[in-house]
């Protein structure tokens, strides 16, 4: 019996020192056990806890679920709607967008036409604006309406030309022709802002807009282009001939659509304009006609040499 319990405990040593060495690790080297991975599953992160998508989907649920969140999110998103409707109706009031649409509201018939009558002004009769329940309709169906997206095509077309023009003479640098184009907007502005103040002292009641004024003071740059185009093409004596007829054509254009805004009833009749009011606003509504020829001159001479 000795024999065989020595035998068995001989049997058994060897599997303490198995067992032993795999709780050691294979080279015997290393002093701590790992724990961190012990009892973990590959879809288990805490006890009784999911990991992966459907633990995001059970927290998102969480957070919808949770009425503060609700709260604020609603909160949220009055808040947003409150600031956006501030925000259009400040930009309204210094920039008004819908009354823009209706400067733009044109097709390819009323370009042609406008640009016809701002050439040749001379043959058209009829002036007047036409309203539609006490509002002028959109210069699509009206010939004489105001418009922006001649004066704002003019301007950039302009600015092509006159780079085109430098490009020829040797002298196009991108800096010379960004101060070309903003003396242009600059000389712009101040001859709105000019007009104003001349309406505001000679007390007119108009029903001339700023945007008004803006457009057609736009219009010089189709003569200016024209001028611009026939100096590069014929020479200086074209340049002088053509800028000259369009010079002309403005000014009959201005004199025949300010008279209707800023003279009286009379005048617009063709009666005789007594008073010194009536002749302060003949005076300005010559002045105005007479600063578009001095404004295409003024940004053209030196374009064409």
């Amino acid at each position: 019996m000795d024999y065989t319990a020595a035998q068995s405990g001989f049997r058994q040593q060897p599997d303490m020192r198995q067992r032993t060495g795999a709780m050691d690790g294979s080279d015997g080297s290393q002093l701590f056990e790992d724990t961190s991975g012990v009892g973990l599953g590959p879809q288990m992160g805490y006890r009784n806890q999911p990991v992966g998508p459907q633990a995001a989907g059970f927290a998102g649920q969480s957070l919808l679920s949770d009425p503060m969140s609700n709260l604020a999110m609603v909160y949220g998103s009055s808040l947003a709607s409150q600031g956006r409707e501030m925000v259009d109706k400040n930009l309204d009031r210094f920039i008004p967008i819908s009354k823009l649409k209706y400067y733009f509201a044109v097709d390819t018939v009323y370009v042609g036409k406008k640009l016809g009558l701002l050439v040749f002004p001379y043959m058209h009769e009829n002036w007047e604006v036409s309203y539609q329940q006490d509002t002028p309709v959109a210069p699509r169906f009206d010939v004489n309406a105001p418009d922006l997206y001649i004066p704002a095509m003019g301007f950039i077309t302009y600015v092509l030309v006159a780079g085109l023009a430098l490009g020829t003479q040797n002298r196009f640098s991108p800096e010379l022709l960004g101060v070309q184009a903003s003396s242009a907007f600059v000389w712009l502005v101040m001859e709105v802002l000019a007009v104003l103040l001349s309406l505001y002292l000679v007390t007119v009641n108009t029903d001339l807009t700023t945007i008004d004024l803006l457009a057609f003071s736009g219009y010089k740059y189709v003569g200016m282009i024209v001028g611009v185009v026939a100096g590069l093409l014929f020479g200086r004596p074209a340049y002088y001939l053509s800028l000259l007829w369009c010079c002309v054509a403005i000014f009959v254009f201005m004199i025949r659509t300010l008279r209707l805004k800023l003279l009286s009833e009379a005048a617009a009749e063709g009666r005789l304009v007594r008073g010194t009011r009536n002749q302060l606003r003949m005076y300005l509504t010559m002045s105005i006609a007479a600063a578009q020829p001095i404004f295409m001159y003024w940004l053209t001479y030196h374009l064409v040499r």
